[in-house]
């Protein structure tokens, strides 16, 4: 893994890339504690394991993520899997985080996610500034007295 701007104290937001088999990934930090990871490439098989490493190897620091995957050309049927595990993971870690698929994401989420279920946004953005709005509150369910 090389690192573009590695200084913690730069004013420069910090970029990191690599390179893994078929596909690159990047790391770009608008903001300490946001993360926006971009893959290029094809994700499948030989390199998932390594994007979601990739992808949470900060996640003590991260309170944002934005998975930046419209650089994507093929997206096999473990990267689904690796989606699903990057959502427990930002679950269990109170990471909030959106997706931004390619046209290649998107054809094989219709098939595996057909009910929406990720946080799927439009552009970068668009998923930034989602994830910068204030939560909404949890509905909270009361049972009857009786």
């Amino acid at each position: 893994m090389s690192t573009v701007n590695a200084h913690p104290t730069s004013p420069e937001p910090q970029t990191d890339r690599f390179e893994c088999h078929e596909a690159r990934f990047a790391t770009h930090r608008p903001q300490p504690s946001t993360a926006v990871v971009s893959a290029h490439g094809d994700l499948d098989a030989a390199n998932v394991e390594e994007f979601v490493d990739f992808a949470l190897r900060d996640a003590d620091h991260t309170d944002r993520l934005v998975l930046d995957l419209s650089g994507v050309k093929f997206f096999g049927t473990a990267g689904f899997s690796a989606l699903h595990t990057v959502n427990v993971r930002c679950a269990g870690d109170h990471i909030a985080w959106a997706l931004v698929p390619s046209s290649a994401v998107t054809r094989l989420l219709a098939i595996c996610d057909p009910d929406s279920t990720l946080p799927i946004c439009g552009n970068v953005e668009t998923a930034f500034s989602t994830l910068h709005e204030e939560p909404r509150p949890l509905l909270q369910l009361i049972s009857k007295s009786r």
